[in-house]
This record gives C-alpha cells, structure tokens and sequence, in this order.
C-alpha cells in the first residue's frame, strides 16, 4: 500500500475536521459579539446594527457548520459573508490583506467555498441523515 493511497483513505476525515475547525473558529466571533464570550470588545451589541448581524451570521451558521447540518448551503452563505467583510471592512483601508489585516477573511472566504463544493466530510449530522 503506497503512502499517497494510506492519505488518500483519510481525506473525507480530514474533510469534515477541516469544516469544524472552521465552525469552531469562526463561532468564537460570533460568541465574543453575541454572547459576550470570551469577553472582549464586542460587549453590549445592538442586534440592528452591521456589527450585530454579523454575530448572529457567525453564531448561527457556525453552530451549523460545526454540526454539519445544512452544509452547503450555509457554507455558501458564509463564504459569501467573509468576502462581503473583507471588502467592507478590510479592502478600503489598503490593497494587500497583510496590510489591512484581512488574510482571516479571506482565507475563511475561501475554505468555505470549497466546503461548498466538497461538503461536510462523513462526520456531520448531513451525512448521518443522508444514510436512510
């Protein structure tokens, strides 16, 4: 048994560890914003506003993504967010992301994308369901 085939019999595994490391990831921006935890600066949110919404984004569609349910779609969508982000907050104050402190949203942007395209991986509850 070659090398590449005993790596190649992990990649859905390491698929679905790549979406909840993601999830897990991304949901601690929505915790901070929403829930006040871990504390920092996003205490006391108003819901209405951008910075509110994008808590309620990165909660819900991270515990989504973290479980797996909805997979897709909610990757889409948040792949989707991170690139708005990026430009909306990121972009205008300089072109190259190392300088503006948007590589995070980029690479989020991107690693969502290809979820997306790829899925959750076999441990999700979207593959569990998917088993009739």
């Amino acid at each position: 048994m070659s090398m590449e085939t005993t790596l190649g019999s992990w990649t859905p595994r390491v698929l679905s560890l790549l979406r909840i490391m993601s999830a897990l990831l991304l949901l601690q921006h929505g915790t901070m914003k929403v829930l006040g935890f871990p504390p920092g600066r996003h205490i006391g949110i108003d819901f209405s506003s951008l910075s509110g919404l994008s808590g309620l984004i990165e909660l819900v569609g991270g515990i989504l993504l973290l479980i797996g349910l909805f997979s897709r779609p909610v990757a889409f969508i948040l792949s989707g967010f991170t690139a708005v982000a990026y430009f909306m907050v990121h972009a205008p104050q300089n072109f190259f992301p190392i300088v503006n402190q948007g590589e995070l949203a980029v690479l989020y942007c991107f690693v969502f994308f290809y979820l997306f395209f790829a899925g959750p991986g076999p441990w999700s509850l979207d593959a569990m369901l998917k088993k009739d």
